[in-house]
């Protein structure tokens, strides 16, 4: 069964019911567009303790704000299918910028009005077929404009992560947006600071991450979003960004495009901007590692086997190549290096890159040296010459090792 299957089904035992029940909101606009919703939601008449009768396997964590989510089959991917459900509801007061202190269970055109943007807005009943549109979403998708239901001030002062969303949403479906919701989105940028961290790293994922992230990061500026979200992404730093990310292709990594992004940053404030956004140990990872080596490739051709062969074996050296060709395009420079890079990763064998160590630990405790800083050192070297093709096999290694360590017994 597949999310859309599941979905309807929860619809259709529903209405057999007796209850309103209809899919409400991405869902409609993406399949409006001709899209496969990520997700599929269902507003309902029903409230919480009304569907316990009809879906014995759910979870009521949202149940005080009227959201039960209904667990299903397995899906394809052998995940369990979920759908949200929720009661058709108004909201009262917004006291921390993000979820409503109370709610009143309501109806279809009280629920619409109290979402965020009018393609947000829609309702669609699968089994008739019909939609309902109480907020004029989808004059506004035809016309590719976002606007914010009812008063904007009022939308973003509920949930201050609707700032950021204006700006995701508008890049993802290539809206424009609407002046009154621009205006009071750019008035009301810094309020976005009382929103999480996580909040706030999820929407920039979802931007950065998609093809038309270089709209994506001029509507950050324009909306005046950057100073409380990225402060070091100014001047001379956000237009070399700013043209890399432009040049980068239609597919990248969020962390690709974000690192392109901050690439004029020093790794140090590129490791800030993570820690403050609380990504992820991998996502910052990779991140630091691609603007430390932002230039690290610009020689590879004259570069000694030692200093590219490493490179060429990290698991992130396509993003690396990615990167490289993206800052020498936004800077008119040409990018043979990076052709260079791609020639011998075709043309070379895996095991001539990187291929197994001629001397290990066990070969220098054999020796009688003991780990520490001289034992790395000696790896190290004994590798480095191993790449250029100056220690070949074990004995050749460990004879450079006797040489490195003159204080070493002589070999019997």
């Amino acid at each position: 069964m597949t999310d859309r299957e599941f979905a309807l089904d929860v619809v259709r035992r529903l209405q057999a019911a007796g209850f309103t029940a209809l899919w409400a909101g991405g869902c409609v606009r993406d399949e409006l567009l001709g899209l496969t919703p990520q997700d599929y939601d269902v507003a309902t008449s029903a409230r919480p303790e009304q569907l316990r009768p009809l879906f014995k396997r759910r979870n009521e964590i949202g149940a005080h704000f009227g959201v039960v989510q209904v667990i299903g089959p397995r899906g394809a991917d052998r995940e369990w299918l979920t759908i949200e459900v929720a009661t058709f509801r108004s909201d009262g007061a917004y006291v921390d910028g993000r979820r409503p202190e109370s709610v009143v269970f309501s109806s279809p055109e009280l629920d619409a009005q109290r979402r965020d943007f009018t393609v947000n807005g829609m309702f669609f009943d699968p089994v008739k077929g019909a939609h309902l549109d109480f907020v004029g979403g989808r004059a506004d998708l035809a016309a590719k404009v976002l606007r914010a239901i009812g008063d904007p001030h009022a939308r973003f002062a509920e949930d201050k992560l609707r700032i950021l969303r204006a700006a995701r949403m508008a890049t993802r479906f290539e809206l424009s947006i609407e002046p009154v919701t621009f205006a009071a989105a750019r008035e009301m940028a810094s309020d976005i600071r009382v929103v999480s961290a996580e909040r706030i790293a999820e929407e920039l994922r979802k931007l950065f991450a998609h093809k038309h992230r270089a709209r994506g990061l001029s509507l950050l500026n324009e909306l005046q979003l950057l100073p409380p979200v990225l402060p070091e992404l100014h001047g001379e730093a956000l237009v070399r960004g700013a043209r890399a990310v432009a040049a980068l292709g239609a597919a990248a990594s969020f962390e690709l495009a974000f690192a392109t992004a901050l690439h004029a940053l020093a790794p140090k404030a590129v490791e800030a901007v993570a820690e403050r956004l609380k990504l992820s140990n991998g996502e910052t990872a990779r991140l630091v590692w691609l603007v430390q080596n932002r230039e690290a490739l610009v020689d590879a051709p004259a570069m000694r086997a030692s200093r590219l062969k490493p490179l060429l074996v990290h698991p992130g050296i396509g993003e690396l190549l990615a990167l490289h060709r993206a800052i020498a395009v936004a800077g008119a420079k040409a990018d043979a290096h990076v052709a260079f890079c791609e020639g011998v990763l075709r043309d070379t064998p895996a095991h001539e890159l990187n291929p197994p160590p001629v001397v290990t630990g066990e070969h220098l405790i054999a020796l009688g040296l003991k780990p520490g800083p001289a034992f790395k050192r000696l790896l190290d070297a004994v590798r480095e010459a191993q790449l250029e093709g100056r220690a070949n096999s074990t004995e050749q290694g460990l004879a450079l090792v006797r040489e490195l360590a003159p204080s070493l017994p002589p070999r019997p």
